[in-house]
């Protein structure tokens, strides 16, 4: 019987396996056009992706951010890096509708096509109980992290859709930067939290949205990561001597770094995750995947 079934098995042909995305070791965003936001800060995960796009290959990318002091540092360093990338640096306020839909008729005037828009442009909102948090600075939180992605997704869905010689098919990948403080309380102050809650669900509601069209629409939710937004808490653990706190209520006990969180952002954007759609993705070390817990105790 097991001779049998061994000549069985090695005269049995398998069918090939259907394949959407290529190597995964190799160069997962050759010749896609990219845009990315909120690019300045030396220790963001902006430029973090943005190293990771053009290693992986991608044809033209937009570095962009409203304060562009670092920009072109960072273009500079991309060109020399990586020289098949065409990079463009662009300084414009996210939420501003006209800059917003500029940026993406360039892309698609110069190049064809738009595949890839990472809306990573944010600010961390107010530092203070919900009770003091002034209405004005409630309504600048949203406007910088929710219009941003509105308008973003309003407007790269559209050049998503067009096609032409080099780009037959409808089709690409919207990424947005929510936080794991969009996911549950305690990570966030309120202005911020409500904020980041909206992206999710603006990712999930226009994922459905553009039903048909192949556009994929997903968020990404850091937990504590150290860049340009969180380094006071970084300096002040170091001048303490209590760095080695940082993240120690997550089960990874330690934070994260942007490049974490660009590797992730490099996964959405690559044909590798053709079929994740409308979903949120914590990066968080595992922060948000259980209530606040401590072991051995129940009162």
């Amino acid at each position: 019987m097991a001779n049998r079934l061994a000549q069985f098995v090695g005269h049995l042909e398998l069918s090939p396996i259907a394949q959407v995305a290529g190597n995964s070791v190799g160069r997962r965003l050759e010749g896609k056009v990219a845009i990315i936001t909120g690019c300045n800060s030396p220790l963001g995960i902006g430029r973090a992706t943005a190293h990771q796009f053009a290693y992986n290959g991608v044809r033209a990318l937009y570095v962009c951010d409203f304060d562009g002091s670092h920009l072109p540092a960072l273009q500079r360093e991309i060109a020399a890096s990586y020289p098949g990338v065409q990079v463009f640096a662009r300084t414009f306020d996210a939420a501003d509708e006209a800059a917003v839909k500029a940026v993406v008729d360039e892309a698609v005037k110069d190049h064809g096509r738009l595949d890839v828009f990472f809306a990573n442009a944010g600010i961390v909102g107010s530092h203070v109980p919900v009770t003091d948090i002034p209405i004005d600075q409630f309504m600048w939180t949203m406007r910088v992290n929710v219009s941003s992605v509105f308008l973003a997704v309003k407007h790269a869905s559209k050049a998503m859709m067009f096609t032409g010689p080099e780009k037959p098919q409808s089709g690409g990948s919207f990424i947005a930067t929510a936080s794991t403080a969009g996911i549950r309380s305690g990570a966030g102050a309120t202005d911020y939290s409500a904020s980041k809650a909206a992206v999710i669900n603006m990712m999930q509601t226009s994922a459905f949205q553009l039903s048909g069209t192949n556009i994929r629409c997903n968020a990404v939710c850091p937990g504590l990561i150290e860049t340009g937004m969180t380094a006071a808490v970084y300096d002040g653990a170091r001048k303490r001597g209590t760095e080695a706190k940082i993240g120690q209520i997550n089960p990874l006990k330690r934070g994260g770094n942007a490049d974490e969180i660009a590797r992730v952002a490099l996964f959405l954007a690559s044909d590798e995750s053709s079929y994740v759609n409308a979903q949120f993705w914590a990066v968080d070390g595992g922060l948000s995947g259980s209530h606040p817990t401590m072991p051995g105790r129940m009162a």
